[in-house]
């Protein structure tokens, strides 16, 4: 959706330029958070009912967070009660996926989610993001999911790039190569 990331770029970089000296990585967190918070189908036709003012649905999300707990830096509720007024609830996930970037490209970070077939205990992991830093040449922040298609092996995407070497993977070469024949 180029359209909704067109609508989100200027709230994550006002966001960013706000979180100056913060603790960016908070912020994110809490970014989010938020987002978890909103983004049931029923707090999406809540925030689009003709019905509904824009306070209205800020003071809803932050009663829900104050339920749970949760407490949001000023930037953040200031981030929230603008998106609300101007009726840009949906571009919340985009947003936060826009500022993290941002606060990636800040810190010399890049996101890279490790797909393996099995799980992988933090010893492991620990030395598996150690070799892709070395390989990608900066510093990751891992995220893994357990993908078993793979078969085995890891299948790492950082940013638009691809590392697989995953069984399926190899397996998928070995048959192009056989059928090329």
């Amino acid at each position: 959706m180029a359209e909704l990331a067109t609508i989100a770029r200027p709230y994550a970089e006002a966001m960013f330029k706000a979180a100056a000296g913060a603790d960016a990585k908070a912020l994110s967190a809490q970014l989010a958070t938020l987002v978890a918070l909103t983004a049931g189908p029923e707090m999406r036709q809540f925030a689009d009912s003709p019905r509904v003012v824009p306070i209205q649905v800020f003071d809803m999300i932050a009663g829900i967070a104050m339920s749970q707990g949760i407490t949001f830096d000023v930037k953040v509720a200031n981030l929230l009660r603008t998106v609300v007024d101007n009726g840009r609830l949906a571009a919340l996930p985009e947003i936060a996926a826009q500022f993290q970037a941002l606060v990636n490209t800040s810190t010399g970070v890049s996101d890279a989610t490790i797909q393996s077939a099995f799980a992988i205990d933090e010893t492991q992991l620990g030395g598996v993001v150690a070799a892709l830093e070395k390989r990608f040449d900066r510093k990751l922040n891992a995220h893994v999911e357990i993908t078993p298609e793979l078969i085995g092996g890891v299948r790492v995407v950082v940013g638009d790039e691809v590392l697989d070497t995953s069984v399926k993977a190899r397996l998928e070469q070995m048959k192009a190569a056989l059928t090329a024949a």
